[in-house]
């Protein structure tokens, strides 16, 4: 085939092309983890990304520009993790590669992913080379470098595609970590399996929607809203407004006037700009009001409307959007990320107003840490992801979230944010003054895992056997042990747990209650001038979680 012309229709199914190829090898992906343990998520992350992106754009019924728009909306709201993130900002940059037009030809395509490549590197704040971003470029670059009037959308795929496999072989040689594992870059490798899904598509396969993390429809109890019923929580309702030159002045619209009416009208608003698009979540008792004013700015892409009386009384305020119990205002509010019941329950008791489940493997998106923003009634939102891997997604939401002042503090260990929000003074409301003082405190902090290795290896000097437990803190392996209690105390010794004043015991799922009390006596007797607490933390992966302040 020799395909010219890049519309909607075919954008959209090159998306699904490109996710159909990457949860094909979602696992190959994950186990590009360069840490021995089982918390490889980026195949994971990446798949959740781009395919929320292939949901948002459906068939693919507008032009490029308003199919690339709706893509990049969707994941930008859907991105989790690092890769997920920035996979979100190499479409953000094609959708601005494409703003305004109905269709592009190979050259444009490739000004597009120049774009793609400047927004990418710009969501790091340090960028890394040997990464996703090396790999993107050193692609872009070389198919742009042979462009040619005669280029088709295949011939440049093709191009693309192998270079880029020639990049990612090279990026154990930029980065020693990578090396010393043995495995190659798997943002990269991520990103190899997108192109290659598209490329397929273009030689006449195609793959059918994935719908794994849509949302589905659900059947509606009719008698739970009868005729007798009150409105008591209002309507759900969420759109997506495409902005009208014949209405307004697109250039100079700012997205501040629709929250500043939203916030006038409703509650629990999220909104925000993309291109010539505005998101909108809202919850309001008088959305024809909302509908006509929303008119005056442009005309609706998507439009849904639920009603949360019926909600509330069906789910039990389970549901994504469910409405919330009033709660009191107030200046400051924490929301923190944790898995595992008990950590849960902990971070709860130190004052979190919420707790989004997730961790690593399980990162949450940043529309998940949005619905959490939603449930606090404050002025400001201090956000403590607990996971590198983390930071960069809460970092978005912050940014799309204009209901209040949200401050990412970034804590990238649960032992972080345990003393961060442990020690958290809000007294002075100098938001730059308590980042900074929380930035103090988590540099003194020391969380140490013990984990289950999955392969052979040698890290640090350490010989690693798998199914062994080793013990590491940060990138570091100190300890391995076929015992899991005989690696936490290596471990403990190790990092001189001597020398600090509290020890936090936190034990995972699959460590037993006889395991566990059997470590915690001998560390007592051990380490007698700290004070030593054991948390059941019910967390995976981490047998251990050792916490020292």
């Amino acid at each position: 085939m020799n395909t010219t012309i890049l519309d909607g229709e075919l954008f959209a199914r090159l998306l699904r092309g490109g996710a159909a190829s990457l949860k094909a090898n979602v696992k190959t992906v994950n186990d590009l983890n360069v840490f021995p343990i089982p918390d490889g998520d980026t195949g994971d992350n990446m798949f959740m990304t781009i395919n929320a992106g292939a949901q948002a754009v459906g068939e693919g019924a507008e032009n490029l520009s308003q199919t690339a728009g709706k893509a990049a909306s969707g994941m930008l709201l859907g991105a989790r993790g690092n890769s997920g993130v920035i996979l979100s900002r190499i479409f953000a940059g094609l959708s601005k590669g494409f703003e305004g037009v109905e269709s592009a030809d190979a050259a444009a395509l490739g000004k597009a992913f120049e774009s793609g490549v400047k927004e990418a590197y710009g969501a790091v704040s340090v960028p890394v080379e040997g990464t996703i971003l090396t790999v993107l470029k050193d692609s872009v670059n070389a198919a742009n470098g042979k462009l040619s009037a005669d280029s088709t959308l295949e011939s440049y795929f093709a191009d693309f595609g192998a270079e880029l496999r020639l990049s990612l072989d090279r990026t154990p040689d930029l980065l020693d970590v990578l090396r010393e594992a043995g495995v190659v870059d798997s943002g990269g490798a991520g990103l190899g399996y997108i192109i290659e899904g598209m490329k397929n598509v273009l030689d006449g396969a195609d793959a059918e929607l994935d719908s794994s993390n849509a949302s589905q429809a659900r059947s509606v109890d009719l008698d739970a809203f009868t005729e007798n019923s009150v409105l008591e929580f209002g309507y759900c309702t969420e759109f997506l407004l495409r902005l009208q030159t014949s209405k307004i002045d697109v250039d100079s619209f700012c997205v501040d006037e629709l929250i500043s009416y939203l916030n006038s009208v409703g509650d629990s608003v999220v909104c925000f700009q993309e291109g010539t698009i505005v998101k909108v979540h809202v919850h309001s008792k008088n959305p024809g009001n909302i509908i006509n004013h929303m008119q005056n700015y442009g005309e609706f892409l998507t439009f849904k409307m639920e009603n949360m009386t019926l909600q509330h009384n069906e789910n039990h305020m389970q549901e994504k959007f469910a409405p919330r119990v009033s709660k009191p205002h107030k200046p400051f509010g924490i929301v923190s990320v944790a898995s595992g019941s008990g950590i849960k329950d902990a971070f709860i008791s130190l004052g979190c107003d919420v707790v989004v489940d997730g961790g690593q493997s399980m990162n949450p998106s940043a529309e998940d840490l949005i619905s959490a923003f939603e449930e606090i009634n404050a002025d400001v939102i201090f956000v403590f992801p607990n996971n590198g891997n983390i930071i960069m997604t809460a970092d978005q939401a912050a940014q799309l979230y204009k209901a209040a002042e949200v401050r990412v503090v970034p804590t990238k260990t649960i032992g972080e944010g345990y003393a961060a929000i442990s020690m958290l003074d809000t007294s002075s409301g100098d938001c730059d003054a308590i980042i900074e003082e929380l930035k103090e405190i988590i540099s003194g902090v020391v969380t140490g895992m013990v984990s289950r290795a999955v392969r052979d290896t040698e890290m640090d000097g350490v010989e690693v056997k798998r199914d062994d437990f080793i013990g590491f803190v940060g990138d570091k392996i100190y300890v391995d042990s076929a015992d899991r209690n005989t690696a936490a105390k290596a471990l403990c010794e190790a990092t001189k747990a001597q020398r600090y004043d509290i020890m936090l015991l936190v034990c995972g799922a699959d460590a037993t209650a006889e395991e566990t009390q059997a470590l915690y006596d001998e560390l007592q007797k051990t380490y007698r001038r700290t004070e030593i607490v054991m948390i059941d933390g019910g967390q995976p992966i981490y047998d251990y979680i050792i916490i020292l302040e």
